[in-house]
C-alpha cells in the first residue's frame, strides 16, 4: 500500500494519528450503520414480496371477472358501465426517515361515496360488479406496494453507497494512514540514532581533546 506524501515530522505524525484514530472509528460507525440498514432492508424485502403475492393474486381474480363481463356484454355496455366513477381519490404523498434515507410514505384520501356500482344492474352481469369491488379493494394494496417497493430501491442504493465508504476506510484510507505512520516512526527512530550517534562521536573527539591537552 502506497503511503501518503508528506514530512517526516513529530507533528505530522500526531496528526496522521488522530486522522487514523478517527478513520478507525468512522469505520466502525458505516460498518453498523451498513449492518442495521441490510436488517431493514431484508424486512421490507419479505414485506413487499408478501405483498406482491398478495396484489397479483387479487388482480388475476378482479381481470379474470373483468374478462368474463366482457365476453357476457357487449364493449359499449361495459364502457358506459365504467365511465362514471363513482368516486373521487386523493394521493397524498409525505415521507418518513429511515437511517438517513427519506423515503416516500403513500396515503389515500377518498372523496365522498355516492354508490359503488354507478351502473343498472339489469345492463351487466354478476361479473363486472365482483371485478369493481375486487378493485376498490385493491388500490390501498397497490399503493402500499409502491411505497414498499421505492422504499427498497433507496435502501438498496443507500446501502451500496455505505458499502463503497466502508471499502474505501477499510482497504484505502486506513492503510495508508498505518503505513505512511509506520513509516514515519521509522524515519524519525533514524533521525534519533543518527543524532545520538553523532552525539557520541562529538563527546568521544572532545574527549580526546581533552586527554591530548593533558598531555
Amino acid at each position: 500500500m502506497a503511503k501518503l506524501n508528506v514530512n517526516p515530522t513529530r507533528m505530522e505524525l500526531r496528526r496522521l494519528k488522530n486522522r487514523l484514530k478517527t478513520a478507525v472509528r468512522g469505520h466502525k460507525l458505516l460498518k453498523d450503520k451498513s449492518d442495521e440498514m441490510v436488517r431493514r432492508f431484508m424486512l421490507y424485502i419479505r414485506e413487499n414480496k408478501r405483498l406482491r403475492e398478495e396484489v397479483e393474486g387479487e388482480l388475476q381474480t378482479s381481470l379474470s371477472s373483468f374478462m368474463l363481463a366482457r365476453a357476457a356484454s357487449s364493449d359499449a355496455v361495459i364502457e358506459e358501465a365504467v365511465a362514471m366513477p363513482a368516486t373521487s381519490v386523493k394521493l397524498s404523498v409525505s415521507s418518513k426517515n429511515i437511517m438517513s434515507v427519506d423515503v416516500p410514505v403513500f396515503d389515500i384520501v377518498e372523496g365522498e361515496v355516492s354508490e359503488l356500482y354507478p351502473y343498472s344492474f339489469a345492463g351487466v352481469t354478476s361479473e363486472l360488479d365482483s371485478s369493481i369491488a375486487s378493485l376498490s379493494k385493491l388500490m390501498p394494496k397497490l399503493l402500499k406496494l409502491a411505497e414498499v417497493e421505492k422504499t427498497c430501491n433507496m435502501l438498496a442504493d443507500e446501502i451500496e453507497k455505505n458499502r463503497r465508504r466502508v471499502n474505501a476506510l477499510e482497504y484505502v484510507m486506513i492503510p495508508q494512514l498505518e503505513e505512511t505512520i509506520k513509516y514515519i516512526t521509522m524515519k524519525l527512530d533514524e533521525n534519533e540514532r543518527g543524532a545520538t550517534t553523532r552525539l557520541m562521536k562529538v563527546k568521544s573527539m572532545l574527549e580526546e581533546r581533552k586527554d591530548g591537552g593533558d598531555k
